[in-house]
């Protein structure tokens, strides 16, 4: 592949992740993926996965395309953030319609993970005679779903550890419970809580402070509520999580119980936000491991909210 293709493929391969973003709401439990179906240098259809149950991304991408243009698919390109699926699944197999649609070239993000897709989608689309390429920005592709690559290699949720702390570094103020976030921090927790399936938090902190752990500050679904007493082991709750097909957990505290996960290694992100408040003594935050990468350090009218990733490999 020349320069300049690598550069248009990487391109348009970013049009399908915008495009698959906007499936974060209703995909799940299927991962997002955006599709672009491009002739020459026009994009002549798009389309991404809006919900589960129902139509795929490159479902949606052939149906955008117009009835003048459609003799152009066997001269197009479909670009995919995701291998296209080979089963049956509550949709037919995209790779099929592919097929069928005789495109030229297909050009996925990454691999489906999925253990019934897999390359075999890809295999599908190579024995019929279409040209595929994979793996152009790969790592973006699997980092946008890393809930469902999580869920679906290591068989249990997704785990992000999420705390308050001062800018001392306690998370309360001598062991009475302080308010640690702005009114805008509030409110993107709460979306954050709308994109996980469950969220829980100690015994301890369930009963001094009674938390609501619901979506209030932002439209979406509340997160399953869950208080961990003693008793089960971490390995037994994820297994029943797992069973229960829930893909994402959120733990919100307080500190023993997000140090257990921490210790344990389970865990998947971090995001801490840091306070512009310091108190005389208190619980101290948990800490964090060595060797973790920071992604984001963001500044909210001096609220630090800062997210960090365990470097992963499926």
């Amino acid at each position: 592949m020349n320069i300049n293709q690598d550069a248009i493929d990487k391109m348009y391969m970013r049009r399908c992740l915008q495009l698959a973003k906007q499936g974060r709401a209703l995909a799940k439990p299927n991962p997002m993926v955006g599709a672009v179906l491009v002739c020459g240098d026009r994009i002549i259809g798009e389309g991404y996965h809006i919900k589960y149950g129902e139509a795929h991304a490159e479902v949606n991408a052939f149906a955008a395309v117009r009835q003048q243009d459609e003799h152009l698919l066997p001269e197009s390109t479909l670009y995919v953030s995701l291998e296209p699926c080979s089963h049956y699944g509550k949709t037919p197999p995209c790779a099929d319609l592919i097929v069928e649609k005789r495109v030229k070239r297909v050009v996925c993000g990454c691999i489906d993970v999925f253990a019934k897709v897999q390359g075999r989608g890809i295999d599908k689309l190579r024995k019929a005679g279409i040209e595929v390429t994979v793996g152009v920005l790969e790592e973006e592709c699997k980092l946008l779903n890393r809930q469902f690559n999580v869920f679906n290699t290591l068989h249990r949720p997704y785990i992000l550890l999420k705390w308050a702390q001062t800018a001392n570094g306690f998370i309360d103020d001598n062991g009475r419970a302080i308010a640690l976030s702005s009114p805008f921090t509030k409110m993107l927790v709460h979306k954050l809580r709308s994109e996980y399936d469950a969220i829980l938090v100690g015994r301890v902190t369930d009963e001094r402070e009674h938390p609501q752990l619901n979506v209030r500050e932002w439209s979406g679904p509340s997160p399953l509520r869950l208080v961990l007493h003693h008793g089960i082991s971490l390995p037994e709750l994820l297994d029943d999580l797992y069973q229960r097909n829930l893909q994402s957990l959120l733990v919100e505290g307080g500190a023993t119980t997000l140090q257990s996960f921490i210790n344990a290694n389970l865990w998947d992100e971090i995001r801490i936000e840091t306070a512009p408040v310091t108190v005389t003594n208190g619980t101290p935050a948990p800490r964090v491991p060595q060797g973790v990468e920071l992604i984001a350090h963001e500044i909210h009218r001096k609220y630090i909210v800062e997210t960090f990733y365990k470097h992963l490999k499926y």
